[in-house]
């Protein structure tokens, strides 16, 4: 399959007859499958750039195959299922998948979601590497050793203000510009807590934060 290639996973062979050429009208080259193993053996010879799967499939749940494709693959999906109660919509989006499309649809919509989604995974990550500290700036992820630290908003924009500016002492109050996008006026407090926990959350990495009276605040190596 190339870069532009989109797995249809569905059984209804009159959806898949709908999609499929107003898909390569749109440029997609389409891979089709009616069931969890077709699905299975369109993955094995190379991974699409877009998948869409039905949920209720003869010979299994798609979210359970969902599950299990998220496992090794972090391709996009979007289901495509009748069922459109919230509680369903959430199941499909607690499995993994990337949007959800009840059906009946407009194609119009269905072939926005699909441009929105690859426009996302086209996007080339802004990495910063800081020893054994690694930091995603488009996904806003700072990791050790490959582990995802779970930094709050506040803590990722603190580190990557740290990381940015290179060994240089930074004050309070351009910390909390930087952060909060607001003038700190006498929030110092939030500084220090959010520094503290920061300060946690790194610790092991080989860097720390110090503070200096006078100087402000400095993201050195222990």
């Amino acid at each position: 399959m190339t870069d532009r290639t989109i797995l249809c996973v569905e059984d209804n062979m009159d959806v898949q007859l709908f999609n499929k050429p107003l898909l390569e009208a749109k440029g997609y080259k389409v891979a089709l499958a009616k069931t969890i193993a077709g699905a299975r053996k369109e993955i094995e010879k190379e991974t699409p750039a877009l998948i869409i799967l039905d949920i209720h499939l003869p010979d299994g749940n798609g979210l359970d195959f969902l599950r299990e494709l998220r496992k090794t693959s972090a391709v996009p999906v979007i289901a495509l299922t009748n069922d459109s109660r919230e509680e369903d919509i959430i199941a499909g989006l607690d499995s993994g998948c990337d949007d959800y499309v009840p059906k009946p649809y407009v194609f119009s919509v269905l072939s926005a979601r699909i441009e929105s989604l690859l426009r996302r995974a086209e996007r080339v990550p802004e990495m910063i590497t800081k020893g054994r500290l690694s930091l995603d700036v488009t996904a806003g992820v700072a990791m050790l050793d490959g582990a995802d630290l779970l930094l709050t908003q506040k803590e990722f924009a603190m580190l990557l203000t740290f990381v940015r500016c290179d060994g240089r002492y930074i004050d309070a109050e351009y910390l909390y510009e930087k952060v909060w996008k607001a003038s700190m006026a006498g929030n110092s407090g939030a500084v220090r807590k959010t520094v503290s926990n920061l300060r946690g959350k790194i610790n092991g990495s080989g860097w720390t934060i110090s503070w200096s009276k006078g100087e402000g605040y400095l993201f050195m190596r222990e």
